[in-house]
Parts: structure tokens; sequence; C-alpha cells
């Protein structure tokens, strides 16, 4: 009997248990019901999350271009070096060239124009030896009495005029400074002496006369200047 009793009690409070689970089920699933409120920003921190590094991203892409496009501007910017270099060296080549050229033209001249200076010099003596031969002949002597002096010194007198228009054909030119201003690039002082009446620095005398090939002293003259008493 007694057994039967507790039984019975003990199936009405686990009846009486069951109606009180029943009850706190709908108050227990509420509170454990995550809030909206919750849910959003929760959301909108992982969407700013995957925005943020989507922006990262991009702005890294952009930044950093292609590795293809990146090797090509610097090619690019060696050969425009290259190029500026080519183009320097190029000018100085040209600026070599002319300044050549026109060093070669210059030897080019002058070996025309002073090709023959010796030749020149070698002719100067024959001119001279002319010149004392005239000097030489008396001047009463040379008369109708005496033909063979008068036609041997009419010759050589031709002779000295025609060697002197040669000269002058191929550029060489007398100097005969008597009385002229000494100038030392064209004269060649042998003696000073005072001279009454001549002015100090003045040739006074010339010995030998100089010559002059295309302005260039090809002798100078011997000569004498007056100096102050």
């Amino acid at each position: 009997m007694s057994g039967t009793c507790t039984t019975a009690r003990a199936a009405a409070m686990a009846a009486r248990c069951v109606r009180v689970a029943r009850r706190s089920l709908p108050a227990l699933a509420l509170s454990l019901r995550p809030a909206p409120r919750l849910l959003c920003t929760a959301t909108k921190q992982k969407n700013s999350g995957q925005n943020l590094e989507e922006d990262v991203g991009q702005n890294e892409q952009k930044t950093e271009p292609p590795t293809a496009e990146k090797t090509l501007l610097e090619d690019k910017v060696k050969l425009e070096e290259q190029l500026k270099e080519t183009v320097e060296k190029y000018k100085r080549a040209l600026a070599d060239t002319e300044n050549l050229r026109q060093r070669t033209q210059k030897l080019v001249e002058d070996a025309k124009l002073y090709g023959i200076q010796g030749f020149c010099k070698d002719l100067l003596e024959v001119a001279d030896i002319l010149e004392k031969a005239t000097q030489c002949v008396p001047k009463e002597e040379i008369t109708d009495g005496n033909p063979h002096l008068k036609s041997l010194y009419e010759g050589l007198v031709m002779t000295e005029v025609q060697m002197q228009k040669v000269f002058t054909k191929h550029g060489l030119l007398r100097l005969d400074p008597l009385g002229a201003k000494f100038d030392p690039y064209e004269h060649e002082a042998l003696f000073h002496t005072p001279v009454e009446g001549k002015e100090p620095g003045t040739v006074a005398l010339v010995n030998k006369v100089g010559y002059k090939l295309h302005g260039r002293t090809l002798r100078p003259a011997l000569v004498g200047v007056v100096k102050e008493a």
C-alpha cells in the first residue's frame, strides 16, 4: 500500500515539473534570441570590413602598375637616355669633322700658296746677281760707241724686269724700304747710325732688298737704321 502511494506521488511531481518546464520554455527562447540591433551592427561592421579590404586592394592595384607595364616604362627611359647620348656624340662628331675639314682646307691652301717658297728663295739669289750686275755697269760707258756693252746691259735689265714680273705674278713682292719706318717683321737692322736730316727709326740704307710671299716675309731686307745723334 505504501509503495503505491510513493509511485503516485512521484508521478504527480513529474507531471508538475513538465508543466513548469512548458511554461518556462517560451521565456527562455525569447531570452536566447539575439537582438535585431546587434545583428544589424555586426552585419554593417562585417560589410564595412569587406569594403575596406576591397578599397585597399583596388588602391594597391592602382598605385602599383603591372610588372610588364613597369618594365616597358623603364626600357623607355633607358632608350631615351641612350638616344640623347647618341645625338650628343653625333653632334660632337660633326663638329670635329667640320674642324678637321677646315684645317685640311687651310693646309691645302697654304701648300698652294707657299709650296714654291723654297724655289723662290733660290731664285732670289739669281735676282740679286742680276741687280748687282746692272748696278756695276758705269752709266757713262753705255753709249752707241760701245754697242756690245750697251746690248749686254740692256739684256740684263730686260731679264731683271721680266723676272720681277714673274715674281709679282706668283705673289712674290720686292721690299725696298729706303726712307720707310723700320719694321722688325720685314727688316733686319745691320747697324744704327745718326744721319743728319733723317728721322730716327727710319731706314737710311738698304744693303739687300727683301721679299714677301703672299704677305709672309720670305726674306727680310738688310738695312741700316737712323738713330738719334
